[in-house]
């Protein structure tokens, strides 16, 4: 569980810089909107799955503006993981979660493994977005695991 919760307090720590590094930027490129706010959803999605609750609610691909209004789904994002982290035993970590993808495919999977698909999409879109920052002349965000690990 200690290495869960340190990945995870990584993805909150990561998420908030690729915002700032996105508000710095002053971007208005739609595309990255979209791409930073599918990030936030998809953490969204994941966490109500291993509540038991659905995520047909969510839309995964939707055009975003604020900035605002996703920093503040990703803080809602963390606030709630950490609580269901909180709670998680090591034991329930195999627990098999139900739950229908976002085109009502069914699907079983381990909350470790769900919590693993979490940090990993995170991380791979970050780079994803570090890399268009760079292709529009602004300045990237460090959010490498090993940085977080030495503050």
């Amino acid at each position: 569980m200690k290495t869960i919760k340190c990945m995870m307090d990584h993805l909150y720590w990561a998420d908030g810089r690729i915002l700032d590094a996105l508000e710095e930027s002053e971007t208005k490129n739609k595309d990255l909107l979209k791409l930073v706010r599918h990030v936030a959803v998809a953490e969204r999605v994941w966490l109500s799955r291993v509540q038991g609750k659905g995520s047909a609610q969510y839309s995964l691909w939707e055009e975003a503006e604020d900035l605002t209004a996703i920093r503040t789904m990703f803080e809602e994002n963390a606030e709630q993981y950490r609580v269901y982290i909180e709670g998680l035993e090591e034991s329930e970590l195999d627990e098999m979660i139900a739950y229908a993808n976002q085109s009502g495919v069914p699907f079983r999977t381990s909350v470790r493994d769900i919590l693993s698909q979490v940090l990993l999409h995170g991380q791979y879109h970050r780079g994803q977005i570090n890399r268009a920052l760079r292709i529009e002349s602004a300045e990237p965000i460090q959010v490498d695991y090993i940085t977080f690990a030495r503050l």
